[in-house]
């Protein structure tokens, strides 16, 4: 491959928000989300996928995100810049505190009962298909 996650055959990048929302507000924050993931993202150009995890019992008020994008451009520029965008803050962002820790990356392994997977640095794999 040329690049990181070119030899995979998807070449998408993954944001990864971890959310902390305000105590006693998880069900309220909950709901809010579940809207925003069903009618304002399907909307975004270049959405592929969204998961939300909760830490659960330890810690109920941080979640992470997970959303799968065709391009980091898609996220920071396209749906940042969007209606959509405006919708997702408008139902969101009063239940952060902190604001969210948001980072994006690119994928170099892939599979479930393999491991496959490219650096992005010819001859990184023995797998030709891969490198």
């Amino acid at each position: 491959g040329d690049g990181p996650g070119r030899g995979l055959g998807v070449l998408m990048v993954l944001e990864v928000a971890h959310v902390t929302v305000l105590p006693g507000h998880e069900a309220d924050f909950e709901v809010a989300l579940l809207e925003a993931a069903s009618t304002v993202l399907p909307q975004a150009d270049g959405f592929l996928e969204f998961t939300a995890h909760r830490w659960s019992v330890e810690r109920p008020q941080v979640y992470l995100f997970t959303i799968r994008w065709e391009t980091h451009e898609h996220h920071t520029e396209g749906f940042r810049g969007s209606p959509e965008y405006l919708r997702w803050r408008e139902l969101l962002h009063g239940f952060y505190d902190p604001f969210p820790e948001v980072w994006h990356f690119t994928p170099f392994l892939a599979g479930s009962a393999g491991v496959t997977g490219s650096t992005g640095v010819e001859g990184s794999t023995d797998d030709p298909a891969i490198s």
